[in-house]
């Protein structure tokens, strides 16, 4: 099948709203209990349904699946398990058709220890890919070359017989990281993506963006005193939350080779979207990473994905912050993903409380992330200790119990064995409660969270000023939380009522229409006085005609 050429307006990702699948989760096609490209393609007219603009597809690529895809082993091939590169061309045929882009996950910043490149690396230190990897002495006594600790826990670098050196990976041993100061690697890379932009992608999620390089010199990272500490990128339980990451990523080097990314994206008008994963300067390196028309269009950081809960004046906080260190940026925000708790469990979520965040989430300035089953209001699925796949969560198990509680498959037919994802027994079990929360159930349910986000999605793209609009006058008044979007002609003054409590507040002076009747959006008085209820916004429109 011949590459399908998509046409894209300039800017097309600046407020687009992009829905994350999970493949191994999304659709069994092949009947072997796990998700595929094939499924993808079946579930498509349903993505396209929710008014979403784009797809992105977690990693299907070769891989020994030690960490689920996230370790590559050929970035040119398509895992049997996942099906065949026709498959994939069936899924940007039919994707493009329903017009929908599609973005896939690019791991750059570290291979799996069974790629062929690492493979030559490791045998010798003298041949054509010796560089190509973070290799290092040890120290005289034997010992590791930096303090630096993986992400996944323990420290970063791992002994090879072979070479009698120590060779660096941020994440399991059997993903070591590529070596970012080799041109060679650089190119490589690039070519990685020209041949996916080629078969017809829109455009990337870019995993661990900034890990790309690491400290030349090979310094140590300073220790993070106990009070500086948060768990907002990795669990409270793992060392690695004990340094501030400035030697082993956040390198300023990642700002050039990201340039490059930006410069072959735009021959193709394709967008990238970059995982940020820092506790600390997670912004700060957002709005570095997405400044200007020379590096990438958008990034997320983790300050929604994590925490408790999210009242009013977190918002207001965050968005203070991005004014301070990434005004200039881009943020694509998200509340939950493939890596992190649901966000209906996280922050402990009544059905009312859900909606209301969905409608804070489309007037929010940025671009979009919903992660599959979000939408269905899919709460957390506790997952047996004998039924875990992540290392990760073996790992830390039981203080952590890793990512699989938000990776189980996508419940589509209560009715059904598996609730329809497959006929075969999936790869992590379906958990109960998600059966009645089934996509047939909830598009038979007036009152299911499913029409709130399609009623969502439409309004916002009905509005120029939520799309892409400035962000000004953010405010909390009580767990009230306000701010104006603007864009042209167009204002737009939103309240949101994060609270069990009713709360009143007084509306500035003005013409003021409410819009968004169908997402919950209630009126001011005449007197400008503004009764919200429990859960509830107001949405006003600035009428300048009158």
């Amino acid at each position: 099948m011949a590459p399908t050429v998509f046409q894209k307006e300039a800017g097309w990702w600046k407020g687009a709203v992009i829905y994350q699948i999970y493949p191994r989760s999304f659709q069994d096609a092949s009947g072997d209990g796990i998700g595929d490209l094939l499924g993808i393609v079946h579930r498509l007219p349903y993505v396209a349904s929710l008014g979403v603009d784009a797809i992105w597809i977690s990693p299907f690529f070769t891989s020994p699946m030690k960490d689920y895809g996230y370790d590559v082993s050929d970035y040119y091939n398509v895992d049997p398990m996942f099906g065949s590169l026709a498959d994939f061309d069936q899924v940007i045929a039919t994707a493009h058709a329903y017009g929908l882009k599609v973005m896939i996950d690019l791991v750059l910043s570290h291979t799996s220890d069974q790629h062929p490149w690492f493979k030559e690396s490791r045998a010798s230190r003298d041949n054509p890919r010796a560089d190509w990897y973070v290799w290092a002495e040890p120290k005289p006594d034997g010992t590791v070359p930096t303090n630096w600790q993986s992400q996944f826990g323990g420290t970063s670098w791992h002994w090879d017989a072979r070479r009698e050196q120590y060779y660096l990976h941020n994440f399991l041993t059997s993903q070591p990281d590529l070596n970012f100061h080799n041109p060679a690697v650089q190119d490589a890379l690039l070519d990685v993506a020209r041949f996916w932009l080629e078969r017809g992608v829109d455009g990337f999620r870019l995993d661990t963006i900034n890990y790309y390089f690491h400290d030349k010199e090979l310094r140590d990272n300073p220790a993070l005193p106990k009070a500086e500490r948060n768990d907002k990128t990795a669990p409270s339980v793992n060392p690695y939350n004990h340094q501030l990451h400035v030697y082993d990523k956040n390198r300023p080097e990642n700002l050039e080779f990201l340039k490059k990314f930006r410069s072959l994206m735009d021959v193709y008008g394709a967008a990238a979207v970059g995982e940020v994963g820092d506790s600390h300067r997670g912004l700060e390196i957002l709005g570095e990473y997405t400044r200007g028309t020379e590096r990438m269009q958008m990034s997320y950081a983790f300050d929604f994905l994590s925490g408790s809960s999210m009242p009013a004046a977190t918002v207001a906080e965050v968005f203070g912050e991005v004014a301070k260190v990434a005004a200039d940026g881009w943020v694509c925000w998200a509340y939950s993903n493939h890596d992190v708790e649901r966000h209906i469990t996280r922050w402990g979520l009544t059905p009312a409380a859900a909606r209301t965040y969905v409608s804070l989430m489309i007037c929010l300035r940025g671009s979009l992330c919903l992660y599959q089953g979000e939408e269905l209001g899919l709460p957390e699925a506790d997952i047996a200790f004998e039924d875990l796949q992540d290392p990760y969560g073996v790992e830390f198990w039981p203080e952590f119990k890793g990512r699989d509680g938000c990776r189980t498959p996508m419940p589509w037919d209560q009715t059904q064995v598996n609730a329809g994802f497959s006929p075969a027994r999936p790869w992590l079990p379906v958990p109960s409660p998600h059966y009645p929360l089934a996509v047939t159930s909830a598009e038979g349910d007036p009152a299911a969270l499913l029409h709130h986000y399609r009623r969502a999605l439409s309004f916002r793209r009905g509005h120029a000023a939520l799309r892409v609009g400035e962000i000004t006058d953010v405010t909390v008044e009580g767990e009230v939380l306000s701010f104006r979007r603007t864009e042209g002609r167009e204002t737009i003054l939103c309240f949101f009522n994060l609270s069990e409590e009713p709360a009143t507040v007084t509306v500035p002076p003005g013409n003021w229409v409410a819009i968004g009747g169908e997402i919950g959006s209630t009126r001011p008085t005449p007197d400008f006085q503004l009764y919200l209820g429990p859960w509830q916004p107001s949405i006003l429109l600035l009428d300048t005609e009158h």
